[in-house]
């Protein structure tokens, strides 16, 4: 059986080795058998692992919702089902963070637009709201 080591890995993935290692950890990627010398022996198969890793964290998700994509995507039954779900839960919260983003961008460039740029600190509505919490 062909298998890569750490530092193929890496270069294969474009990903660091500790981040490799720090995947081990969060129990994303198995941790592969060692060979004599002790060096460990990733299998061929984690590159694709890999690479759905780092294309599920492109998406947004985080480790913990990637290491569930994971668990689901082994299930001939229900996975198909529980990856949608999972990718439409990621999309509302996405929606509503950018809702909120919006909402926070409107805030400041109505700050920036009254703020002269020169002159009396006391006169900036961007100081004002960040020492008295008014933003609008």
């Amino acid at each position: 059986m062909e298998s890569l080591s750490i530092g193929a890995l890496a270069t294969q993935t474009g990903l660091g080795i500790d981040t490799i290692r720090y995947y081990e950890r969060r129990r994303l990627i198995a941790a592969p058998p060692r060979q004599s010398s002790g060096y460990r022996a990733y299998p061929i198969e984690a590159v694709q692992l890999l690479h759905f890793i780092r294309r599920a964290k492109v998406l947004g998700f985080t480790l913990e919702e990637i290491g569930e994509l994971l668990a689901l995507s082994r299930q001939r039954e229900r996975g198909v089902k529980g990856v949608k779900t999972a990718a439409q839960a990621k999309l509302v919260r996405i929606e509503t963070a950018l809702r909120d983003l919006q909402r926070v961008r409107a805030g400041l460039k109505k700050l920036i637009d009254g703020c002269p740029g020169h002159g009396d600190p006391d006169g900036c509505p961007i100081l004002k709201a960040l020492n008295d919490g008014d933003s609008t």
